[in-house]
């Protein structure tokens, strides 16, 4: 049984540690990503916080950098609901979360 556990666990990591799980959305692919030298005669919107799943079970962590590109492609996704067209990262992704402001810049 505890074979047949592990043999699972790892299966799970194998197949989903290729896998991205947050798209970015028609809309968000129209919004930049940039960082606060290129947004000096921007507007900025507000800040938007986000998350996604940092493990998989228990400990088991996902893949750093495809957690960074699902919180930037949420933050993308959230910044066209208040029309913005540019985000900024503000803090580093800390279990599973990140803070972006968001910017009118054109």
């Amino acid at each position: 049984m505890k074979k047949l556990s592990i043999l699972l666990a790892v299966a799970l990591v194998s197949l989903t540690s290729a896998c991205t799980w947050v798209k970015v959305s028609d809309q968000g692919s129209n919004v930049a990503v940039a960082n606060t030298a290129n947004v000096r005669s921007c507007e900025k919107v507000r800040t938007v916080n986000v998350k996604v799943k940092d493990n998989f079970v228990g400990s088991m962590k996902r893949d750093p950098n495809k957690v960074a590109t699902e919180l930037t492609n949420m933050a993308r996704n959230e910044a066209t609901q208040f029309g913005g067209d540019t985000v900024v990262p503000v803090t580093q992704p800390t279990d599973g979360r990140q803070s972006f402001d968001v910017y009118k810049c054109n």
